[in-house]
């Protein structure tokens, strides 16, 4: 990979248990949000155990504010965010891929996050959605929203009526 940084085994296994549902597995036991993040040693993208959400623990609240508060604002990282929303035909859920590059974090953690990223996406055959968020106006549910097809497309995101 550009950036020479490597994708650890963890980072895979959390995206396959993202993408896949398991027969006999819990609804609330499934991830709803997987966050990765730079090793201390900046050599690899690990998952950043402390930061991913489970369905169990995102309940009946604002789904949207939850994972954003799990992306920090003065640090960059990416997520798998496993996304339910309405389009026109039907109820959908797709894996979103979320880079977050903060303006305000360090300009070579930006410039290592984003050559790392193409490698990154690689490892995750699949995702037709991303979601990068560099500035506060990029984590509104509207930016999101466009990413998944625009308010002609989207009803709702994750039960929560989209405004036409």
């Amino acid at each position: 990979m550009a950036s020479g940084v490597a994708i650890s085994d963890e980072v895979v296994y959390h995206y396959n248990a993202i993408r896949v549902r398991q027969t006999g597995t819990e609804v609330g036991q499934r991830f709803k949000l997987v966050v990765m993040c730079l090793s201390k040693d900046q050599k690899s993208i690990v998952v950043d155990v402390e930061n991913c959400l489970k369905v169990k623990d995102v309940g009946n609240s604002d789904v949207l504010k939850q994972i954003l508060s799990k992306l920090p604002t003065n640090e960059c990282r990416y997520a798998l965010y496993d996304c339910s929303y309405a389009s026109m035909e039907s109820v959908k859920e797709d894996l979103v891929f979320i880079l977050s590059a903060p303006e305000n974090a360090s300009l070579k953690s930006r410039m290592v996050y984003a050559s790392s990223k193409a490698g990154l996406k690689a490892k995750m055959p699949g995702l037709k959605f991303e979601w990068q968020i560099n500035e506060p106006a990029d984590r509104e549910a509207s930016c999101l929203v466009e990413k998944l097809g625009g308010k002609v497309m989207v009803k709702s995101l994750e039960g929560i009526r989209v405004d036409q």
